[in-house]
């Protein structure tokens, strides 16, 4: 496996596992803020009152739900922006260092410029340790 791809799955599996994290937050505080309108409706309005179980039990899991997918993308979406400024940086010190050296800064060499540096940072981090 390349390491352009292997990057890519960890990066998809760092994605998930904060989607999940942030849905089921998300989805357990919308459920709680449903279950209180809906207690509060059954407190204070007659009509309400007279709805039944399954229709009250519809609304809190539809705010739940709600609030899963709303939590989720919002976290994904910002997930994926720290991903970009992160990317767009070491692609612009990419080129820039690409650049000083009189190379045309193509993805390949950008791919192999990021390969020295892992290298040099991983033979660092053994001299310290």
């Amino acid at each position: 496996m390349s390491e352009s791809a292997r990057r890519l799955g960890e990066d998809a599996d760092r994605a998930y596992a904060i989607q999940v994290a942030a849905g089921t937050k998300s989805a357990a505080i919308y459920g709680v803020l449903g279950l209180g309108a809906v207690a509060l409706a059954h407190c204070t309005w007659p009509f309400f009152r007279h709805q039944t179980l399954a229709f009250k039990s519809f609304l809190v899991s539809t705010s739940a739900v709600f609030g899963l997918a709303i939590g989720a993308d919002n976290a994904l979406l910002s997930h994926e922006a720290e991903r970009r400024r992160s990317e767009n940086a070491i692609r612009r010190q990419a080129t820039l260092e690409l650049t000083r050296r009189g190379m045309v800064p193509t993805e390949t060499a950008i791919a192999k410029w990021r390969a020295e540096k892992t290298q040099q940072s991983s033979a660092n981090g053994d001299r310290m340790g």
